[in-house]
């Protein structure tokens, strides 16, 4: 599955649009709030309006430090996953079961310094684990190589946790090249740069799908 970001979007509005022309599964959302990464996203208040541009279902991404003060805001649009970071200044279960208690799925991301083992515990309460392949908060990035290193340890996890039925997820840096790397150790591919700088968003999402 393909979940597309227009965090280098110059004109939102219109990539939304031709995105909704597009098979890709989702929109991947990327919330900032200026502090857990320096950079930062539009207010909820011009957000919410992503309705009149795209009906595709939103993978929400929350680089914040306070994940609350925005869960029930996205939780409010078509929005099927959100994400959260494990290094926030809130406790990480509390804010998986609030996210739980709107019915939308839940997401940890962890980003290249972090380990696969710390998300142990959270498995029971997950089902998305969004691996960085950047540092997050900046699109056009360069992809970081061992993060297959992770998808790998990823994997294994898997297979140990039958039980937890959860899907991984990339993001950042993916391209044609790329993705041929870890297609078969992922469930979602984000890519936003690489689609959104074209000017065939659909030529992009083809070379992305897992059978291209």
């Amino acid at each position: 599955m393909i979940s597309a970001s227009f965090l280098t979007s110059k004109d939102i509005p219109k990539t939304l649009t031709e995105l909704n022309d597009t098979d890709v599964d989702f929109i991947h959302v990327d919330v900032m709030d200026g502090k857990y990464v320096e950079n930062k996203s539009l207010p909820f208040k011009e957000m919410r309006h992503i309705y009149k541009f795209t009906d595709k279902r939103l993978d929400v991404h929350l680089m914040v430090e306070s994940p609350s003060k925005y869960i029930s805001d996205y939780a409010s649009l078509n929005t099927e996953y959100i994400t959260i970071h494990l290094d926030t200044l809130e406790d990480t279960l509390s804010n998986l079961k609030l996210i739980k208690s709107y019915g939308i799925k839940t997401g940890i991301a962890i980003n290249p310094t972090d380990k696969v083992e710390s998300l142990i515990p959270y498995l029971p309460y997950i089902d998305l684990i969004l691996v960085m392949g950047v540092i997050p908060g900046k699109g056009g990035q360069k992809f970081i190589d061992n993060t297959i290193d992770k998808l790998k340890e990823l994997k294994v996890l898997k297979k140990e946790y039958k039980d937890f039925k959860f899907k991984i997820s990339v993001d950042g840096g993916v391209n044609n090249i790329v993705v041929k790397k870890i297609y078969n150790l992922t469930d979602i591919i984000v890519s936003g740069n690489y689609i959104t700088s074209s000017d065939n968003y659909q030529r992009q999402i083809n070379s992305l799908r897992f059978n291209s």
